[in-house]
C-alpha cells in the first residue's frame, strides 16, 4: 500500500518535520497541501511554502502551497475548500504547526501563552474540525497530531507550564477525537519523537548546533507517519506512538541512519514516559 494519489493537508509544512512528512508522501506520488504562514524568506528559518512546494514536486508529488495561519478560522476553512477543489478530496490531515516557549511561569508573557494555545491546541482543533466533512468521504482517512503521550507527571509540567499545557492540549484532541470519530471510520493518532529532532526550532531555541548533533533527523518521524497512514483507519486509532518503538514494530531494526552525528549520544525529548523502552539496536 502506498500514498499514491492521496491528498495530505499538512500544517507547518514549509520546513522541518512537516516538510519531511510531505516529502515522504511525495515519493509515493501523493498530493501535498502545504498549509503554513511563511511566504517570504525568514532570516533565521529556512524555507517558505513555495520552496517546500518545489521540493515536493521534485520528489514526485503534486504540491499546493497555501498561506495559512491556523489561528485564522476563515483561512483554515478556505484552505480546506481550495485543497478539495484542487485535488478532488482529502485523505490525511497532519497537525504539525506548533509554537514553543520554555519559560517558567513568572517569565511567561501572556501574549506568548496565548500564541502557543492558539496555534497548538486551538489550531489543531480548528483544522481537525473543518477536515471532518471531507475525511468522511475518504477511503482510509487519518488525522495525525505531532504531540506527546498523555503521561501526566509533574516533571513534564513544572519547568514550563504554559508550553506543556498547550502541547498536551493537542494530545487531548487526539483522545477525544479518536472516540468521537471512530464511528465515522476516521483514525486519529499522535506521534512523538523519543529524541530531539534536528529542526530550526531546536537550533534556535534549545542550544544551537550542539543539540542538533545529538538529535535524529526529521525523516524518522516522516517514515513513522507514512507507516501510520498505511494502517486501516477503522482499526488503528487512538494511539499515542513513540517514533522508534512504532517503527520497530513495523520491522525497522537499524536507527543509525536517522542520527545527525552517530558519535554524539542522543538527547531524550520531553514527555517520553519513563516506561517507554527504546528498541534494541543490532549489535
Amino acid at each position: 500500500m502506498t500514498l499514491h494519489g492521496k491528498t495530505l493537508f499538512i500544517t507547518g509544512a514549509s520546513r522541518g518535520i512537516g516538510l519531511a512528512i510531505g516529502l515522504r508522501a511525495a515519493r509515493d506520488g501523493a498530493n501535498v497541501v502545504i498549509a503554513a504562514k511563511t511566504a517570504e524568506p525568514h532570516p533565521k528559518l529556512p524555507g517558505t511554502i513555495y520552496t517546500a512546494a518545489a521540493e515536493i514536486e521534485a520528489a514526485g508529488g503534486k504540491a499546493l502551497p497555501l498561506l495559512v495561519d491556523v489561528r485564522d478560522e476563515e483561512a483554515v476553512k478556505s484552505a480546506m475548500e481550495k485543497a478539495v477543489e484542487t485535488f478532488g478530496g482529502l485523505d490525511i490531515v497532519v497537525n504539525n504547526a506548533s509554537a514553543i516557549s520554555l519559560t517558567p511561569t513568572p517569565q511567561t508573557d501572556m501574549k506568548r501563552f496565548d500564541l502557543m494555545h492558539d496555534i497548538n491546541t486551538r489550531g489543531t482543533f480548528v483544522v481537525s474540525k473543518y477536515a471532518i466533512p471531507y475525511l468522511e468521504k475518504a477511503a482510509n482517512p487519518h488525522i495525525l497530531m505531532l504531540s506527546p503521550p498523555l503521561d501526566m507527571k509533574e516533571k513534564w509540567f513544572a519547568p514550563h507550564v504554559a508550553y506543556s499545557l498547550a502541547k498536551y492540549g493537542m494530545s487531548l484532541c487526539v483522545l477525544g477525537l479518536a472516540g468521537e470519530l471512530r464511528p465515522k471510520g476516521i483514525a486519529v493518532n499522535a506521534l512523538w519523537p523519543r529524541t530531539t529532532i534536528a529542526t530550526s526550532a531546536i537550533r534556535n531555541l534549545l542550544g544551537g548546533e550542539r543539540i542538533v548533533q545529538a538529535s535524529r533527523t526529521p525523516e524518522i518521524l516522516a517514515d513513522a507517519a507514512h507507516a501510520i497512514f498505511e494502517k486501516p483507519a477503522r482499526e488503528f486509532t487512538g494511539n499515542f506512538l513513540i517514533d522508534d518503538t512504532f517503527l520497530s514494530e513495523q520491522g525497522v531494526t537499524d536507527f543509525e541512519p536517522y542520527r545527525v552525528d552517530p558519535s554524539v549520544p542522543l538527547m531524550p525529548d520531553f514527555f517520553v514516559p519513563d516506561d517507554s523502552i527504546p528498541p534494541k539496536q543490532p549489535s
